[in-house]
């Protein structure tokens, strides 16, 4: 979640990437929209959690996570591009890189690792968001992918017209483009046709 929240954020961002930013203590000490990015830098420089904590106070449960991502982005380094196995490449995406973040790790191409992912049969999964705290059955259809699942919540029935949406809200994208969307499933309705609306964000 973290590293598409990034993603989503700036499309010119790969996830929590160490390589933007330069370790700085100071920068670590300040919270900033670009301190993520010197904490990816000083976990790949060998930063202990503890050191981490004292300097950020970001809480140590979350460092250890981060820590996750860093350590394995540094595994993916030390591989070349005819190394990637079914399971080294199935953990990447449960640890939320993208097909282009692995592909940058690794010195390949992004439609290399598509490719790859998809000889690999690894494909996400569609989850259902409980939007009522498990009181009873969510019907609600709010939907997300992702690699770690083993089952789709919900059924592809097939005949759907597909809208997408505008995705992540940021200026110049926000409610006049979802109005356009909402509007667009309701003609589509209108007319007698199943509908069903994406809104589409980075690629997981």
């Amino acid at each position: 979640a973290f590293q598409k929240a990034l993603r989503m954020v700036d499309e010119n961002t790969n996830g929590f990437d160490p390589n933007i930013k330069k370790v700085n203590e100071d920068e670590l000490k300040e919270p900033t929209d670009k301190r993520m990015f010197v904490l990816a830098a000083a976990l790949k420089n060998g930063y202990s959690i503890d050191k981490l904590y004292e300097l950020t106070k970001i809480d140590k449960w979350f460092l250890e996570k981060f820590k996750n991502i860093i350590d394995y982005y540094k595994t993916l380094e030390t591989l070349g591009s005819g190394t990637i196995t079914l399971e080294i490449l199935k953990q990447a995406k449960k640890l939320g890189y993208s097909d282009k973040q692995v592909a940058s790790a690794i010195k390949s191409t992004e439609v290399a690792i598509r490719k790859l992912r998809e000889e690999y049969k690894i494909t996400p999964f569609v989850k259902q968001i409980d939007t009522v705290a498990a009181e009873w059955p969510a019907t609600t259809n709010y939907l997300y992918l992702t690699y770690n699942g083993s089952s789709h919540d919900i059924v592809f029935p097939g005949e759907y017209i597909m809208v997408l949406g505008s995705g992540v809200y940021r200026i110049g994208s926000s409610v006049e483009f979802d109005w356009c969307a909402v509007g667009c499933l309701r003609e589509v309705r209108n007319q007698g046709k199943k509908t069903i609306m994406i809104n589409y964000n980075p690629e997981t």
